[in-house]
């Protein structure tokens, strides 16, 4: 308990210490890259629309491909265990 109170207090303390910086910058709407138009805007949600389920995809694609290793370990495990191999080294 004593670790999650101490990990919210610094992530608190990391979040506020990075407001102030961005909060000065507010400049009559201008952002990070400068005055924003429609079609920055427009392409900005373009990419959040692709690259969510993009970045879903790639995420099922890696666990399927770790699961298929753990699965292949587990039948091999299995395997050598009932055909009596011990593996002992040297």
């Amino acid at each position: 308990m004593r670790r999650l109170i101490v990990l919210a207090a610094t992530t608190l303390a990391a979040l506020s210490a990075f407001v102030v910086p961005a909060s000065a910058k507010i400049d009559s709407g201008q952002g990070l890259v400068g005055e924003n138009n429609d079609l920055m805007v427009t392409l900005f949600g373009f990419a959040i629309l692709l690259g969510i389920p993009a970045f879903v995809g790639l995420a099922s694609l890696l666990q399927w491909r770790l699961d298929k290793r753990k699965y292949a370990r587990l039948a091999a495990a299995r395997n050598r265990k009932a055909t009596g191999d011990k593996r002992l080294g040297w």
